[in-house]
């Protein structure tokens, strides 16, 4: 896995988790995140594995599927794997490489090594998960 240049830090940001976090917090998250080419119908993520990694489409395609039903396709600027990195649990789909794919990956102990040294990605996170949070509970009660 080769290092990502700073070039990605836009990829990270238009992730809504990390879309608050401030430019020195985007470029600690880089320096965390890895580069991989995947290639067609290789398996990245299995639905009910617990691994924790955040995933970030930089070109190709994948497939999304769950109990082996297709559930949609992403492409470049997607990503998957969000909540995984902020908790436990069994992941809920499977992700399929339909094309040669490059991504961004992000695992947990990085990403939690990095909050440790740049608490503003934290408290940036907490605010878009309380606003997430507000928002589906007035979907609910409207």
């Amino acid at each position: 896995m080769a290092r990502i240049p700073s070039a990605f830090a836009q990829l990270l940001a238009s992730i809504p988790l990390f879309s608050g976090v401030p430019k020195k917090g985007l470029r600690a998250l880089v320096e965390a995140t890895d580069e991989v080419e995947v290639p067609p119908g290789k398996v990245i993520v299995r639905e009910g594995s617990f691994d924790r990694d955040l995933f970030v489409i930089v070109s190709g395609s994948v497939r999304i599927t769950r109990s082996g039903r297709k559930l949609a396709s992403m492409g470049p600027g997607d990503f998957f794997g969000e909540m995984a990195l902020m908790g436990r649990g069994p992941r809920t789909a499977t992700v399929t490489a339909e094309s040669d794919t490059r991504l961004l990956v992000l695992g947990s102990r990085r990403f939690r090594v990095v909050v440790d040294h740049e608490p503003s990605i934290a408290h940036s996170i907490m605010e878009k998960m309380a606003e997430r949070l507000r928002d589906q509970e007035r979907a609910i009660t409207h």
